[in-house]
């Protein structure tokens, strides 16, 4: 089973710049978006009967928002982690005969911190929906979730020290859910591989130096481990300031 993830920063541009093409090569069972900044009726994927799409559209316009596009119909659909719909549609939750998948925005802290602590705040309302999904079935998590948890996942850790997306507060946090029973599916393949990333800023000549973050994740239950066969980064596929990452399961 392939599964991938991509935060398109905006769909409508990457449309333009190659999604469709990128779509029908990686041949993926589940494909996750995140930040498709646009809402219901503004666009129109034609993948044929093969595919069953959902969406979480963010009540304010040209931000965030979420959707799953799966050639798997799920069982069940929840759109946010709360009873109550959350307006920044940055969260979608399938269920699947032997798992839950969750695709994620995760809330940015921004570049002064002003809403860090509101990030804070809304990682742990996160990490105890996943908890609770988990002692259900497995759980796999995909998404931009906006931190670059250790030194190896970062081009310059010593110069970005505390910055957003960086911070010690935002990296334990990152820790916290790892503990809750939950592996970076990279990681746990590659626990030495540098260099790799997911996001790079748009000034010019950054993504051509390769000085990136890497912010976007595939996370599972432990107890999937045996089943993963591999984790990718794309890091050569454009249209957006990130790259799709992919996750292979056995």
């Amino acid at each position: 089973m392939r599964l991938v993830s991509w935060n398109v920063n905006g769909l409508r541009s990457c449309v333009n710049k190659g999604f469709n093409d990128y779509f029908k090569e990686t041949d993926a069972d589940i494909f996750c978006v995140q930040e498709t900044k646009l809402q219901e009726g503004q666009i129109s994927l034609e993948y044929g009967e093969e595919y069953v799409q959902f969406w979480n559209y963010a009540v304010k316009k040209g931000y965030s928002g979420t959707a799953v596009i799966t050639r798997i119909k799920p069982l069940t659909v929840r759109y946010g982690i709360e009873e109550d719909h959350e307006p920044e549609g940055r969260v979608l939750t399938l269920e699947f005969d032997d798992f839950y998948l969750v695709t994620v925005y995760t809330p940015n802290a921004k570049r002064d911190l002003s809403r860090l602590e509101y990030r804070l705040e809304w990682e742990d309302r996160f990490r105890t929906y996943l908890q609770e999904l988990d002692k259900l079935k497995p759980v796999i998590v995909c998404g931009d979730l906006n931190v670059a948890h250790q030194e190896i996942d970062i081009k310059n850790a010593k110069g970005n020290r505390g910055a957003s997306g960086f911070t010690d507060e935002e990296r334990e946090k990152m820790t916290r859910l790892l503990d809750a029973g939950f592996i970076d599916t990279f990681r746990h393949l590659y626990p030495d591989r540098a260099d790799v990333y997911s996001w790079w800023s748009n000034m010019p000549g950054v993504r051509d130096r390769n000085v990136g973050w890497r912010i976007d994740y595939f996370l599972a239950s432990a107890r999937l481990a045996p089943s993963i066969t591999d984790a990718k980064i794309d890091c050569h596929i454009k249209g957006s300031d990130h790259c799709p990452v992919i996750l292979e399961l056995a």
